[in-house]
C-alpha cells in the first residue's frame, strides 16, 4: 500500500533551488525519468542549468500535460522543453491520448490559481482510464489565455513516482497550499499533498 504523503517546504524555494533538485537528479546513476510540467518556470530554471557539465543522455523527459497544438505554437509546452533541452541528449516522451506510462524518478508539478495541477482542473471534461495512463481534457470554462483541450497524466500516473516536486510562486498561491494542508480536500492539488502518495516538497517563492 502506498504510504501517506509526506510534505515538507524547501528552502529555499526559489528557481536556484529546483534547478539544483534537477541537477542533484540528473547526477544519480543509472537511467532516469523526469516529468516536466509546463509554462514558463521550466525554461527559467533550465536556462540556470545550460552552463552546468550535466549528463542528460541517461535521462527521459515527459511532460505532465500538454495543449493540443502544434509544436511550433507559441502554446505547446512540448515545443519550449524541447527547445531547450534538444540538443542535450535527453530522450524525449510524448503524451498520446490512452498510453500508458511507467513509472517515474521524479514529477515537477505546477498549480493554476484554481488548485489545478497538470490538466486536472476543478471543472473539466475528461476520458476516464483506469491505472496510469494518458487522458485527454478539457478544462470549463476555457481559460481565454489558453483555450485548448489538453493532453495529461491522470492523477495515477503523476502519483508513480519517487517523489513529487511541487513548484509555485505568489502569496495567493501559498495561502491555497496551506489551506489545503490544514484539511480542504476541494482543489485537484489536494489530492496530491493530503491523503496517500509519494512525498511531495514544496518549492515556493514569493
Amino acid at each position: 500500500m502506498t504510504d501517506p504523503v509526506k510534505v515538507r517546504w524547501a528552502d529555499p524555494g526559489d528557481a536556484a533551488a529546483v534547478a539544483d533538485r534537477i541537477a542533484a537528479e540528473l547526477a544519480k546513476p543509472g537511467p532516469k525519468r523526469i516529468a516536466f510540467t509546463g509554462g514558463s518556470t521550466p525554461i527559467k530554471v533550465l536556462s540556470l542549468l545550460k552552463d552546468q557539465p550535466l549528463d542528460w543522455s541517461s535521462v527521459t523527459i515527459a511532460l505532465t500535460d500538454d495543449r493540443v497544438v502544434p509544436d511550433d505554437h507559441p502554446a505547446s509546452n512540448f515545443g519550449k522543453i524541447h527547445a531547450a533541452l534538444g540538443g542535450s541528449g535527453a530522450r524525449f516522451e510524448r503524451l498520446v491520448e490512452g498510453a500508458e506510462v511507467e513509472p517515474f524518478d521524479l514529477v515537477w508539478l505546477g498549480m493554476g490559481e484554481d488548485g489545478h495541477v497538470a490538466s486536472i482542473f476543478p471543472h473539466m471534461h475528461a476520458l476516464l482510464r483506469p491505472g496510469p495512463t494518458v487522458i485527454a481534457t478539457t478544462p470549463v470554462p476555457l481559460p481565454p489565455e489558453a483555450p485548448f483541450d489538453r493532453l495529461s497524466l491522470n492523477k495515477r500516473a503523476l502519483k508513480a513516482t519517487k517523489e513529487i516536486i511541487l513548484v509555485v510562486t505568489g502569496k495567493s498561491k501559498k495561502a491555497l497550499i496551506q489551506k489545503v494542508l490544514a484539511g480542504s480536500d476541494a482543489y485537484p492539488v489536494s489530492d496530491f499533498l493530503r491523503g496517500y502518495g509519494p512525498p511531495v516538497t514544496i518549492y515556493w517563492s514569493e
